[in-house]
């Protein structure tokens, strides 16, 4: 089966739809239909798969018309950002507006915006209504939402996953990082969001499943004249570390631990 990968304007999350008869190329604009609204996006991606699974299919490549009327809401969207913050600030709000998003038709404009708790924006709303006469959402977000919008670079050199691939956040907790023997240094485990980084749980069922059957760290063990308390285990060199009472650190492999079930 033929799939493309298409992106879209504000979000560079890579979506994918089953390809028809036409003829697409990548770099190409396509019409297609997400969360029963139409929208265009570009061609970034074009693969085969040979597994049947079921991918909504693109509606129709992009016409000039299609291209010139998403110029016009990208204008439109630039406009009612200025305005908006204008507003926010004319009403003195507590708010910080992060994008403005014109659906493809025009029958609504979202405004995104993050706050420390509710906003009475009724005063706000009436302005933008008054001005565009359109449907208005004000839509609030969060930190890790904004920070998906907004995008950037994480402390591993790429771009930030939320922005790139995750559709869901995942709760990330503190002990996952110290299952992994991550620095507790917050500087260390915290993403742009100021929250705890999204990949902290990538790995960790694994760490899990690697130490499951041997001791706990924390505990003594003895394998022939050595002993010691287990300080950390290494997953990618399959061994584990212990501190002997006089304080030396030695690197055991795991082959030697008597106490896996």
């Amino acid at each position: 089966m033929k799939v493309i990968g298409v992106r879209f304007r504000g979000d560079n999350r890579l979506y994918k739809f089953k390809s028809n008869s036409e003829k697409i190329k990548r770099g190409d604009y396509v019409i297609v239909d997400v969360e029963k609204k139409e929208c265009i996006g570009q061609v970034v991606e074009l693969m085969e798969i040979t597994d049947s699974i079921s991918l909504p299919p693109i509606k129709r490549k992009a016409t000039k018309e299609d291209m010139a009327r998403d110029i016009k809401n990208m204008e439109l969207e630039k406009t009612a950002f200025e305005f908006c913050k204008e507003r926010i600030l004319a009403h003195k709000l507590d708010m910080k507006l992060i994008r403005v998003e014109c659906l493809f038709d025009k029958s609504k404009l979202i405004f995104y915006y993050t706050a420390e708790g509710r906003v009475d924006f009724r005063e706000l709303l009436k302005d933008l209504v008054k001005r565009f006469r359109m449907r208005i959402e004000l839509r609030q977000v969060g930190v890790r939402n904004e920070t998906q919008m907004v995008g950037g670079i994480g402390p591993c050199g790429r771009e930030l996953c939320c922005t790139l691939f995750l559709d869901n956040f995942a709760p990330v907790s503190v002990k996952m990082a110290k299952e992994q023997y991550i620095s507790l240094n917050p500087e260390k485990i915290s993403g742009l969001c100021g929250r705890l980084m999204c990949c902290l749980a990538y790995e960790f069922p694994v760490y899990q499943r690697f130490k499951e059957g041997f001791p706990a760290s924390g505990e003594t063990i003895k394998i022939g004249d050595l002993e010691g308390k287990i300080i950390r285990y290494s997953l990618p060199r399959h061994s584990l570390f212990i501190e002997t009472k006089e304080g030396q650190e030695i690197e055991l492999p795991l082959e030697k631990i008597q106490g896996k079930k």
